[in-house]
């Protein structure tokens, strides 16, 4: 199967693009590199091509004879959102509008990355896609927007689509060289270079954190079986684990104390995600979940292994 894989230089594409190669997969990444390493793509036998998807016509090019988008490409991050929002619209939003375009021109299956920052301030647990959102960042708007328009393709066109909605996702490959880093590669950083760990209001607040191996192993499923839904999907496993509960892992994994300096919480950061599987079950059947701790020292590892600088 030809698959092209947007951001596949990233953290969740570079993992992924491993897999479909690995799988018998041909597989084109598209990548600018704004966030993505081309060093994350060592020993993958994929084309690369160090292109942004807002180049509508090379997208289109590109696409022409493959059988499926799986739409990763994004500027991430609330924080980051909330300083460049016009960055984030324009990458999340028009981006995914050119994939569209382009998926459509070609009639290609498109599997395409949401966010549990959809759900925003809306404090029901666990999350389920049939919760109205609640998004409170301009990067959980773009998101949102980005899955309706996919789903609004579907409707006017007819083009296949699946919007999966990420939490929390953790592996190797998950880089924290800024100042926008998730919060285990921010945490993995702190650790390596000996310094404090920043915990953002006082750790009770909760993540479903999800292996990036448990993410991709869905996404090659959804991309070669062909799946396609009339609504986004959770792509998560309905755990819940707190900031303070993460510490206590990686003080055991690390084996030795660590300090924590605790700040305020930070503008549209929201106090807790976990969720609802059902949909995604129903789908994909009896899921396979890695355990916390087991990805957690995998991740750790791989950090402490120099490979993430």
């Amino acid at each position: 199967m030809k698959i092209l894989v947007t951001g596949g230089a990233g953290f969740i594409g570079s993992n992924l693009a491993q897999k479909l190669v690995e799988n018998g997969n041909d597989v084109i990444i598209i990548d600018d590199l704004s966030t993505g390493y081309r060093s994350s793509l060592s020993g993958i036998d994929a084309r690369f091509c160090h292109r942004s998807i807002l180049d509508l016509d090379f997208l289109i090019e590109v696409s022409s004879d493959v059988d499926c988008i799986i739409h990763l490409a994004a500027i991430p991050s609330v924080p980051r959102s909330i300083k460049f929002p016009l960055a984030s619209h324009e990458a999340n939003v028009t981006g995914t509008l050119h994939v569209l375009e382009a998926a459509r021109n070609s009639g290609e299956h498109v599997v395409l990355a949401s966010s549990s920052s959809v759900y925003g301030s809306n404090p029901k647990l666990p999350k389920s896609e049939e919760m109205i959102p609640s998004p409170i960042s301009p990067y959980a708007v773009s998101k949102l927007a980005a899955e309706h328009y996919a789903l609004s393709w579907q409707k006017s066109y007819g083009l296949e689509v699946l919007p999966f909605r990420f939490f929390n996702v953790f592996g190797p490959n998950q880089r924290a060289g800024h100042a926008y880093a998730a919060v285990i590669p921010a945490f993995l950083s702190n650790l390596k270079l000996q310094n404090p760990l920043i915990v953002f209001g006082d750790g009770s607040q909760s993540r479903d954190f999800t292996f990036v191996d448990d993410v991709t192993e869905i996404l090659m499923r959804a991309a070669v079986t062909r799946v396609s839904s009339e609504s986004a999907v959770n792509l998560a496993f309905g755990s819940r684990v707190t900031l303070n509960e993460l510490c206590g892992s990686l003080e055991q994994i690390h084996g030795q104390p660590l300090e924590i300096k605790f700040e305020a919480p930070r503008v549209g950061d929201v106090p807790h995600s976990q969720a609802d599987t059902s949909l995604l079950q129903t789908m994909f059947g009896e899921l396979t979940k890695t355990d916390f701790n087991k990805a957690l020292l995998a991740t750790h590892e791989w950090f402490m292994s120099g490979e993430s600088e």
